[in-house]
């Protein structure tokens, strides 16, 4: 074929009309409370590069809390403005949903990262070394454990400050992750906050080996989770022929007009949708530590920086749930049936495994560990409950569990002894006498734990089991009351341990924290006795943020 024709082929096909690529329709103000905590994570990135060693801390801290400040104000605008009610719709052409639940789990997540980063950024506990304070994070990452290298740099005076851009990175993860409106959005999500924690867990100044194991046990079990739910997405894209929620739900439903051919044999098949949303939600479960996906949880808490034990401790389990009660809410109500009794199977021996283990265990972290399992289980009773109600009681509970969680690991790096944070419940004997306030703050939390009333603890579970019990789950709220019962009996004995126990004279000391974590510690009483004395106001602002844009 010669030159002129080819080209004369060219020309007719450039002539030909053409369907024009349109430009993606982004609504930057709706999304801007992620856009700028990642935009802050890049930023900390920058910091780390150009700014000198001596300064770095003090600008990471402020561009992290500043950064967080102005995406909770954002979010608290975006509900103003009624995206949170009559306004509630899907930006970002179908990627992220701006609705109540949305935005009132981006705002816990927010809060509670802020708090979670003066923990991080706590400098006053460990004793001086070599003319330098220190913070919970090792001197240099990147050196050997006991190596010369990490001697080095810890005379230098070197600090990890990577671990704010970290934390921001994970945060803003952890805001897509409940938003999410779509399967990849989702997923990206996933592994955008999964990371950094893998990196923070392994970043302890003391123990380091110990928190290395940590590190490398998460990463490796997430690796896994994560190939399931991608493995899941992949058997439900097979099956709608969409990774959108709406245009599955409608396939689940049966509300499909139009078929794309190459899909129309395998659209449909039950043992698709069946599989792939086994898988996924599979996946969700492992970040909630729901037990039989929990074994990762108390070697993780117990191995990994106190600070980043309390917050992947509190943020991870509302992003996931709140990702969880979109998927379960959104995409399958027409799949009740098949789901809800294998969650309220899940969700029974969540609540017991937590409460039963926990009673065995002699490290607090550990014990705060199994204590955070049960928790799973007590607010999947919500998941279940598949009414209204049940989305607000588990918005409500996982505020006020977010913040009691802050709290009572903040309270955990204050008892010291030569070895560091002295987290033995033997050393806790007698705490209450060697220093009242700290013990009656610890208490505080513990029997937020334990659901006692005029605690936020209390509030969230009742709110919790009326929403089971009137969803018609009232087998699950025997069972959580039981747990609950299992469960006080160990929250109360550390509260004996510190108050009517004799201190041993080789005992820990309780370091005196600057005024971050004291703000940190303070937040989560205030939090605690606020929600539990007068809940109503917090449970109606879940109430009017527990309907989901579909």
């Amino acid at each position: 074929m010669s030159a002129s024709a080819v080209h004369s082929l060219w020309t007719m096909a450039a002539t030909d009309p053409i369907d024009k690529i349109d430009a993606p329709k982004i609504e930057y103000g709706q999304l801007s409370p992620m856009l700028i905590v990642i935009g802050a994570a890049v930023i900390g990135v920058l910091i780390e590069a150009f700014v000198p060693r001596k300064s770095r801390y003090y600008v990471q801290l402020f561009v992290s809390v500043v950064a967080l400040a102005a995406a909770f104000a954002a979010v608290v605008g975006l509900a103003a403005r009624g995206f949170g009610t009559t306004k509630a719709q899907i930006a970002a052409m179908g990627a992220i949903a701006v609705d109540g639940p949305a935005l009132f789990l981006q705002g816990t997540i927010l809060l509670a990262g802020i708090v979670a980063i003066f923990t991080f950024a706590e400098r006053r506990l460990d004793p001086v070394t070599h003319g330098n304070r220190v913070d919970s994070f090792v001197a240099q990452a990147g050196a050997v454990p006991g190596s010369e290298g990490e001697q080095a740099a810890t005379k230098a005076g070197f600090a990890t400050t990577e671990v704010f851009p970290l934390a921001l990175f994970a945060i803003g993860g952890m805001l897509v992750f409940p938003a999410a409106n779509d399967l990849l959005t989702l997923f990206i999500a996933l592994e955008v906050f999964s990371l950094p924690l893998y990196l923070l867990c392994a970043l302890a100044r003391r123990k380091r080996l110990m928190s290395q194991e940590a590190a490398v046990k998460y990463f490796l079990l997430g690796a896994f989770a994560s190939a399931f739910t991608l493995f899941g997405i992949a058997l439900l894209y097979g099956y709608a022929g969409s990774v959108s929620y709406a245009t599955i739900a409608n396939v689940v439903e049966g509300n499909v007009k139009t078929v794309d051919p190459a899909l129309a044999d395998t659209m449909g098949n039950d043992a698709l949708l069946l599989i792939g949303v086994a898988m996924v939600v599979m996946g969700l479960l492992f970040k909630v530590g729901a037990v039989p996906f929990h074994m990762w949880t108390p070697d993780v808490y117990q191995g990994a920086p106190t600070p980043v034990t309390g917050f992947m401790a509190a943020a991870t389990k509302v992003a996931a749930f709140g990702a969880l009660l979109r998927l379960l809410y959104v995409v399958l109500p027409g799949l009740r049936w098949d789901w809800r009794p294998v969650m309220m199977g899940i969700a029974v021996i969540t609540m017991l495994g937590g409460a039963i283990v926990a009673i065995t265990q002699t490290d607090i972290k550990r014990l705060l560990a199994y204590s955070s399992i049960a928790h799973a289980g007590f607010i999947l009773a919500g998941v279940i409950a598949t009414t209204p109600d049940g989305v607000s009681s588990v918005l409500f509970y996982l505020a006020a569990y977010s913040f009691v969680t802050i709290g009572a690991f903040a309270v955990v790096t204050l008892v010291r002894d030569a070895g560091g944070e002295a987290t033995h419940l033997s050393k806790w004997a007698g705490l209450g006498r060697r220093s009242p306030l700290v013990a009656a703050v610890f208490a505080v939390f513990l029997l937020a734990f334990a659901g006692i009333p005029l605690t936020s603890g209390f509030a969230g579970k009742f709110a919790v089991f009326k929403a089971a019990a009137e969803g018609g789950a009232g087998a699950l709220v025997v069972v959580g009351v039981l747990s609950s019962a299992i469960a006080a009996f160990f929250y109360i004995r550390v509260i004996v341990l510190m108050f009517f126990s004799e201190p041993k004279a080789e005992g820990p000391t309780v370091a005196v924290p600057s005024p971050l974590t004291m703000t940190a510690i303070g937040v989560g009483v205030a939090v605690t006795l606020v929600l539990g004395v007068a809940p109503q106001y917090f449970l109606d602002l879940a109430g009017q943020a527990g309907v989901f844009v579909r």
